[in-house]
């Protein structure tokens, strides 16, 4: 299962979470980890983030150094990236991190089927990522296990079809920013209702980090744990009222549904 060292193309936010993770969890060594980037700021960063990292000057010297390469570009550049990097290869895994972008597309531009696909978000930066994966048909079970441990040291990870990886964009790809969204709002509620705007944020955050705790630890779910806070005639029925009066769930469902459509949408765009 030793697959190190692994290179990043594409410098970026998800490649910083996903490096500095695993460096901070001990599963792959600062000077084992390599990063390719023709964004200068983007490189700069990346080193930052993971001291003793080393940044290459081409695709050509990623592929020589690295055993498995994880693409973190834009979907929009998916194929140009991929095209660039394909003379180089070897035998490499390749692992991508690119939204909607197909296992079929990334072979017919690589030239290769040793490929893992991973939705991840950006959670994994503080090893609390969720991520799923599905692989190609040239990956084996030793990299299967690889790609589990990189991905199990930031955080949740599931394996799954490819055809679910959209609808895996759209809830836990984009869910950090909507879960951001409605504590904004609830922080700005509690300004609302006189807390000082410190006070109101620091008791909004750990009230969404504890009640996802609370979840995960009792198993329950999540309309339950809200039956047992909503007492009658209560505080909290009053407020639940409001949110279902202005179809908050409804407003949900549409966002992750949207976030999954422009993921597959992406795939389609990359490939024209």
């Amino acid at each position: 299962m030793e697959i190190t060292p692994v290179g990043f193309m594409g410098a970026g936010q998800m490649a910083r979470a996903l490096a500095a993770g695993i460096f901070r969890a001990g599963v792959v060594s600062a000077d084992a980890i390599f990063a390719y980037d023709p964004a200068e700021t983007a490189t700069e960063a990346f080193a930052k983030a993971i001291p003793g990292s080393r940044i290459l000057p081409s695709p050509e010297r990623l592929a020589a150094e690295c055993r498995s390469i994880v693409l973190a570009v834009k979907p929009q550049h998916a194929q140009p990236a991929c095209r660039s990097l394909a003379p180089y290869l070897a035998d490499q895994l390749i692992i991508s991190v690119m939204a909607g972008i197909r296992l079929s597309q990334m072979a017919e531009w690589l030239g290769t089927r040793r490929l893992v696909r991973v939705m991840p978000n950006t959670p994994c930066l503080v090893s609390k990522g969720a991520s799923a994966f599905a692989t190609d048909v040239q990956v084996d079970d030793g990299e299967i296990q690889w790609v589990e441990r990189l991905l199990r040291s930031v955080g949740y990870t599931v394996s799954l079809p490819e055809p679910l990886l959209d609808a895996v964009t759209g809830l836990s790809g984009s869910g950090p920013a909507f879960v951001a969204v409605f504590l904004e709002a609830l922080a700005d509620g509690g300004v609302r209702a006189g807390l000082p705007r410190t006070v109101a944020w620091q008791l909004a955050v750990h009230t969404v980090r504890g009640t996802a705790e609370l979840l995960l630890q009792s198993g329950q779910h999540p309309a339950t744990l809200k039956d047992q806070v909503a007492s009658p005639a209560g505080t909290t029925i009053a407020g639940l009222a409001v949110i279902e009066r202005s179809a908050v769930r409804g407003a949900i469902l549409d966002a992750v549904m949207a976030a999954a459509e422009r993921a597959a949408q992406l795939g389609r765009e990359s490939s024209a």
